[in-house]
Protein backbone atom coordinates (compact mmCIF):
# COMPACT_ATOMS: atom_id res chain seq x y z
CA UNK A 1 0.00 0.00 0.00
CA UNK A 2 2.51 2.80 1.04
CA UNK A 3 4.29 1.96 -2.28
CA UNK A 4 1.11 2.42 -4.20
CA UNK A 5 0.60 5.45 -2.29
CA UNK A 6 4.43 6.85 -3.19
CA UNK A 7 3.77 6.27 -6.87
CA UNK A 8 0.19 7.70 -6.60
CA UNK A 9 1.76 11.13 -5.43
CA UNK A 10 4.69 11.22 -7.72
CA UNK A 11 1.80 11.47 -10.69
CA UNK A 12 -0.09 13.86 -8.43
CA UNK A 13 3.64 15.94 -8.67
CA UNK A 14 4.32 15.48 -12.27
CA UNK A 15 0.57 16.92 -13.41
CA UNK A 16 1.04 19.45 -10.89
CA UNK A 17 3.99 20.73 -12.62
CA UNK A 18 3.04 20.88 -16.38
CA UNK A 19 0.18 23.28 -16.20
CA UNK A 20 2.38 25.77 -13.44
CA UNK A 21 4.68 26.08 -16.71
CA UNK A 22 6.70 22.61 -16.49
CA UNK A 23 9.96 22.09 -14.31
CA UNK A 24 12.24 24.31 -17.00
CA UNK A 25 10.09 27.24 -16.45
CA UNK A 26 9.93 26.91 -12.95
CA UNK A 27 13.36 26.33 -12.42
CA UNK A 28 14.24 28.91 -14.66
CA UNK A 29 12.68 31.81 -12.57
CA UNK A 30 15.73 32.85 -10.40
CA UNK A 31 14.29 35.84 -8.27
CA UNK A 32 10.92 37.15 -8.04
CA UNK A 33 9.34 40.94 -6.22
CA UNK A 34 5.98 40.53 -5.60
CA UNK A 35 4.16 43.84 -4.26
CA UNK A 36 0.48 44.08 -2.84
CA UNK A 37 -2.18 45.10 -0.62
CA UNK A 38 -3.28 43.25 2.86
CA UNK A 39 -6.79 43.45 4.25
CA UNK A 40 -7.90 42.48 7.13
CA UNK A 41 -11.67 44.32 7.86
CA UNK A 42 -11.32 47.97 7.78
CA UNK A 43 -7.24 47.44 8.36
CA UNK A 44 -4.97 47.91 4.79
CA UNK A 45 -1.06 47.50 4.58
CA UNK A 46 1.26 47.36 1.85
CA UNK A 47 3.01 44.46 1.09
CA UNK A 48 5.62 43.20 -0.13
CA UNK A 49 8.45 40.31 -0.91
CA UNK A 50 11.67 39.81 -2.88
CA UNK A 51 12.85 36.14 -3.18
CA UNK A 52 16.04 34.31 -4.71
CA UNK A 53 17.97 31.18 -5.29
CA UNK A 54 18.58 29.49 -3.57
CA UNK A 55 16.87 30.27 -0.29
CA UNK A 56 17.01 34.02 0.18
CA UNK A 57 13.75 36.13 0.93
CA UNK A 58 12.86 39.53 2.36
CA UNK A 59 9.36 40.63 3.66
CA UNK A 60 8.06 43.82 3.80
CA UNK A 61 4.53 45.58 5.58
CA UNK A 62 3.88 49.22 5.56
CA UNK A 63 1.41 50.95 7.37
CA UNK A 64 1.10 54.89 7.66
CA UNK A 65 5.07 55.28 6.87
CA UNK A 66 6.25 52.52 9.21
CA UNK A 67 7.90 49.75 7.45
CA UNK A 68 8.70 46.42 8.54
CA UNK A 69 10.60 43.57 7.43
CA UNK A 70 11.58 39.94 8.12
CA UNK A 71 14.06 38.90 5.91
CA UNK A 72 16.67 35.25 5.52
CA UNK A 73 19.94 35.26 3.67
CA UNK A 74 20.36 31.42 3.65
CA UNK A 75 21.44 31.28 7.06
CA UNK A 76 20.26 34.00 8.73
CA UNK A 77 17.00 35.31 9.60
CA UNK A 78 16.26 38.74 10.92
CA UNK A 79 13.86 41.37 11.55
CA UNK A 80 13.14 45.51 12.52
CA UNK A 81 9.85 45.99 14.02
CA UNK A 82 9.21 49.89 14.30
CA UNK A 83 5.82 48.83 15.54
CA UNK A 84 7.66 47.00 18.51
CA UNK A 85 9.52 50.87 18.74
CA UNK A 86 12.55 48.45 17.50
CA UNK A 87 14.15 50.45 14.40
CA UNK A 88 17.10 48.51 14.94
CA UNK A 89 17.71 44.93 13.33
CA UNK A 90 17.66 41.74 15.82
CA UNK A 91 17.71 38.02 15.26
CA UNK A 92 14.10 35.85 14.36
CA UNK A 93 13.18 33.85 16.96
CA UNK A 94 12.92 30.11 16.54
CA UNK A 95 9.21 30.30 15.77
CA UNK A 96 9.17 33.19 13.39
CA UNK A 97 12.60 31.74 11.40
CA UNK A 98 10.95 28.01 10.89
CA UNK A 99 7.81 29.85 8.81
CA UNK A 100 10.87 31.79 6.82
CA UNK A 101 12.93 28.75 5.90
CA UNK A 102 9.66 27.95 4.73
CA UNK A 103 8.80 30.16 2.47
CA UNK A 104 12.36 31.15 1.22
CA UNK A 105 11.69 27.72 -0.67
CA UNK A 106 10.47 29.28 -4.21
CA UNK A 107 9.42 26.28 -5.74
CA UNK A 108 7.38 24.84 -2.57
CA UNK A 109 7.79 21.40 -0.82
CA UNK A 110 6.46 19.49 -3.52
CA UNK A 111 8.80 20.20 -6.01
CA UNK A 112 12.09 17.99 -5.43
CA UNK A 113 10.16 17.02 -2.22
CA UNK A 114 12.32 13.61 -1.87
CA UNK A 115 15.67 15.80 -1.87
CA UNK A 116 14.41 18.16 0.56
CA UNK A 117 13.84 15.19 3.03
CA UNK A 118 10.00 15.52 3.03
CA UNK A 119 7.00 12.79 1.86
CA UNK A 120 4.45 13.08 -0.44
CA UNK A 121 0.99 10.74 -0.24
CA UNK A 122 -2.33 11.32 -2.46
CA UNK A 123 -4.85 11.42 -0.38
CA UNK A 124 -7.49 10.89 -3.04
CA UNK A 125 -10.30 13.08 -4.47
CA UNK A 126 -11.65 15.97 -1.87
CA UNK A 127 -14.58 19.00 -2.25
CA UNK A 128 -13.28 22.62 -1.55
CA UNK A 129 -16.53 25.36 -1.77
CA UNK A 130 -18.54 22.01 -3.29
CA UNK A 131 -16.04 21.33 -6.51
CA UNK A 132 -13.73 18.37 -6.87
CA UNK A 133 -10.18 18.76 -6.33
CA UNK A 134 -7.13 16.15 -5.53
CA UNK A 135 -5.89 15.70 -1.89
CA UNK A 136 -1.90 15.17 -0.90
CA UNK A 137 -0.45 14.98 2.26
CA UNK A 138 2.71 16.67 2.45
CA UNK A 139 5.11 15.83 5.84
CA UNK A 140 7.77 18.03 6.03
CA UNK A 141 11.03 17.71 6.98
CA UNK A 142 10.92 19.69 10.26
CA UNK A 143 7.41 17.72 10.92
CA UNK A 144 5.35 20.03 10.02
CA UNK A 145 1.94 18.78 7.52
CA UNK A 146 0.89 20.16 5.07
CA UNK A 147 -2.64 19.16 3.12
CA UNK A 148 -2.80 20.26 -0.90
CA UNK A 149 -6.09 20.79 -2.27
CA UNK A 150 -5.37 20.97 -6.27
CA UNK A 151 -7.44 21.67 -8.78
CA UNK A 152 -8.14 18.31 -10.96
CA UNK A 153 -7.99 20.19 -14.53
CA UNK A 154 -5.40 22.64 -14.03
CA UNK A 155 -3.59 20.72 -10.95
CA UNK A 156 -2.86 24.09 -9.58
CA UNK A 157 -3.43 24.83 -5.95
CA UNK A 158 -6.57 26.03 -4.43
CA UNK A 159 -6.16 25.56 -0.96
CA UNK A 160 -3.66 24.19 1.71
CA UNK A 161 -3.84 23.46 5.02
CA UNK A 162 -0.56 23.40 7.22
CA UNK A 163 -0.31 21.98 10.63
CA UNK A 164 2.99 23.32 12.65
CA UNK A 165 4.00 21.28 15.81
CA UNK A 166 5.29 24.00 18.35
CA UNK A 167 6.32 22.93 22.15
CA UNK A 168 3.61 20.04 22.44
CA UNK A 169 1.13 22.58 20.60
CA UNK A 170 -0.37 22.22 17.08
CA UNK A 171 -1.20 25.54 15.15
CA UNK A 172 -3.38 24.98 12.54
CA UNK A 173 -3.72 27.57 8.99
CA UNK A 174 -5.38 27.89 6.21
CA UNK A 175 -4.65 29.25 3.02
CA UNK A 176 -7.17 29.69 0.06
CA UNK A 177 -5.13 30.76 -3.32
CA UNK A 178 -6.88 31.84 -6.79
CA UNK A 179 -6.73 34.51 -9.98
CA UNK A 180 -3.70 32.63 -11.28
CA UNK A 181 -1.66 34.59 -14.23
CA UNK A 182 1.33 33.49 -15.86
CA UNK A 183 4.75 35.07 -15.08
CA UNK A 184 7.60 34.25 -17.08
CA UNK A 185 5.41 30.92 -18.15
CA UNK A 186 4.51 29.72 -14.79
CA UNK A 187 0.89 30.31 -13.07
CA UNK A 188 0.79 32.19 -9.70
CA UNK A 189 -1.53 32.73 -7.56
CA UNK A 190 -2.90 36.69 -6.92
CA UNK A 191 -5.34 36.17 -4.65
CA UNK A 192 -4.67 34.48 -1.06
CA UNK A 193 -6.65 34.69 1.52
CA UNK A 194 -5.37 32.64 4.62
CA UNK A 195 -5.58 32.74 8.40
CA UNK A 196 -6.58 30.13 11.70
CA UNK A 197 -8.32 27.31 10.75
CA UNK A 198 -11.75 27.37 11.92
CA UNK A 199 -11.53 31.11 12.59
CA UNK A 200 -12.41 33.00 9.31
CA UNK A 201 -13.32 35.88 11.35
CA UNK A 202 -9.21 36.77 11.44
CA UNK A 203 -8.61 35.85 7.98
CA UNK A 204 -6.41 38.47 6.39
CA UNK A 205 -6.49 38.88 2.38
CA UNK A 206 -3.66 39.55 -0.12
CA UNK A 207 -4.57 41.22 -3.45
CA UNK A 208 -1.32 40.58 -5.20
CA UNK A 209 -0.80 43.42 -7.86
CA UNK A 210 2.48 43.26 -9.72
CA UNK A 211 5.16 40.32 -10.03
CA UNK A 212 8.28 40.51 -11.58
CA UNK A 213 10.02 37.97 -12.56
CA UNK A 214 13.95 37.38 -12.76
CA UNK A 215 15.04 41.16 -11.59
CA UNK A 216 18.23 41.73 -10.14
CA UNK A 217 18.28 41.97 -6.64
CA UNK A 218 21.56 42.01 -4.69
CA UNK A 219 22.66 39.68 -1.91
CA UNK A 220 22.99 42.30 0.57
CA UNK A 221 18.87 42.71 0.87
CA UNK A 222 18.72 39.71 2.65
CA UNK A 223 21.48 40.18 5.11
CA UNK A 224 21.13 41.43 8.69
CA UNK A 225 22.53 44.92 8.90
CA UNK A 226 24.33 46.10 11.57
CA UNK A 227 22.96 48.60 13.82
CA UNK A 228 23.89 52.33 13.82
CA UNK A 229 26.90 53.02 16.18
CA UNK A 230 26.12 55.50 19.05
CA UNK A 231 27.95 58.25 19.77
CA UNK A 232 29.70 58.68 23.32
Amino acid sequence: MAGRLGLGADRRRARRQEPKGGLEKIKAIKTLRIKGRLNQGSFTAVVGQELKRPAMLRSTFTVQGMTAIQAYDGQTGWQISPFEGRKDPQLLGEDDLRDLVEDADMDGPLIDYKEKGHTVEYLGRDTVDGDDVYRLKCTLKNGDIVYYYLDPDSSLEIRTERQQFIRGAVRERQTDLGSYKPVAGVMLPYSIESGPKNNPSVRAKVTIESIEANVPIDDAAFKMPRPPVKGS
